[in-house]
């Protein structure tokens, strides 16, 4: 059995377990330690005891690793079966993890319609992605956005080609869909990954996501379960130049059966009905060093000459600036804009993790220390107001 294990014969009972302990999970009575029910196997009482007493024992899954191998992404599709943008950026980092590991790189791609249909949309996009086989089940299911049957399907597909990892999109359904299917194969999932990366001395897949109010970077590692699963929003991760040369092999795979019963749809609508800020290619985002709301426009002539959509950090939202289908960072869009204009953004961890995949950062602060300057490609110190309008004059001027 898995967790805390206190050797009676070291133990001296100093109590030092329990002033660390911050869920009641271990006492002291007559000079020895005992666990209780609300340990929750975090690992403090261990660092904490003088004597070597107290040891973490963790059961393994006894999968045999060596029977995993590849590296399998999950793809959602829109209405016509074709593969979301956030599929090729998936597809892009996949085929660096599948280089790094000597590994073959499968998509599975979840589309609407009846298994056995001929149409294969914009699948062979996913092969000059970088894709080595695509697997395509489909389902009128699928197109109801049934995550019960997905997930059926996606632990059927696991189960077939046993891949070491599996990455999701982290769009709206594929955060509910992660976490079925991972509870499904018994394995565990890291959500919302910024970096994603090979360790080259012991091929486990290191996972990076924002921790404790994206305050700090964790690594997560998966060293015994199988498949190691993570999900990525869209944005992160700048799509792969695409290589007409390559091929894939397309392969059918009919649905796996689900015992759920089907969700009736009896509507629906539109989330909004405007563009994502993670679709443009030239982005200008603006923090509280705008001074004001009045200096948007300002910003908003630089976006105009640039043929770019206006973004902003979290407090210009709280301020009631713009809304929040405009942030950016971590609790906002990630995005991967070709070019991104920082105006008065002090560069706090959550922003810097949602602009990570963009391709030229150019920053203005006029704070020489703020960390969105260390960040960028250029850096202007200086007035982002005056630095904005002199650009925006130039491009207009052309």
């Amino acid at each position: 059995m898995s967790g805390l294990v206190v050797d009676a014969d070291l133990c001296v009972g100093c109590g030092r377990c329990v002033r660390v302990c911050a869920n009641d999970g271990i006492e002291v009575v007559d000079r020895l330690a005992r666990v209780l029910p609300g340990c929750v196997s975090c690992g403090m009482c261990v660092d904490a005891c003088p004597v070597g007493a107290l040891e973490m024992v963790r059961e393994g899954t006894g999968a045999d690793l060596s029977q995993w191998s590849g590296v399998l992404v999950v793809a959602q599709t829109d209405a016509d079966g074709a593969p979301l943008p956030v599929a090729s950026e998936l597809v892009g980092v996949g085929r660096g993890l599948a280089d790094a590991r000597g590994c073959a790189l499968r998509v599975l791609v979840l589309a609407p319609g009846t298994h056995g249909c001929a149409c294969t949309g914009g699948l062979s996009g996913l092969g000059a992605d970088g894709a080595d086989e695509v697997l395509v089940s489909r389902s009128p299911r699928f197109g109801a956005r049934d995550c019960a049957a997905m997930a059926a399907t996606v632990a059927a597909a696991v189960g077939a080609t046993k891949p070491e990892a599996v990455l999701f999109g982290a769009t709206d359904l594929g955060r509910e869909l992660a976490p079925r299917v991972a509870q499904r194969l018994g394995c565990g999932l890291t959500a919302d990954c910024t970096g994603l990366a090979v360790d080259s001395e012991t091929g486990l897949l290191l996972q990076t996501r924002p921790a404790f109010g994206g305050n700090l970077m964790a690594t997560i590692v998966s060293p015994e379960a199988r498949p190691q699963m993570a999900t990525v929003r869209p944005g992160v991760f700048a799509a792969p130049e695409r290589d007409a040369s390559r091929v894939c092999t397309v392969y059918e795979m009919p649905p796996a059966p689900c015992d759920v019963a089907a969700p009736e749809v009896l509507a629906e609508e539109p989330a909004d009905d405007g563009t994502s800020i993670a679709a443009c290619d030239v982005l200008v985002v603006v923090g509280l060093g705008i001074r004001d709301k009045k200096s948007l426009a300002v910003a908003r002539r630089l976006a105009d000459a640039l043929g770019a959509g206006l973004g902003c950090t979290r407090p210009v939202v709280e301020a009631g600036w713009l809304d929040h289908g405009c942030q950016v960072g971590q609790t906002g869009v990630s995005v991967a804009p070709r070019l991104l204009v920082s105006l008065g953004v002090s560069g706090a961890v959550q922003h810097l993790a949602g602009i990570s995949g963009a391709g030229c950062v150019v920053a203005v602060n006029e704070d020489p220390e703020a960390p969105i300057l260390a960040a960028a490609d250029y850096a202007v110190v200086g007035d982002c107001r005056e630095v904005a309008r002199a650009w925006a004059e130039a491009l207009e001027n052309r």
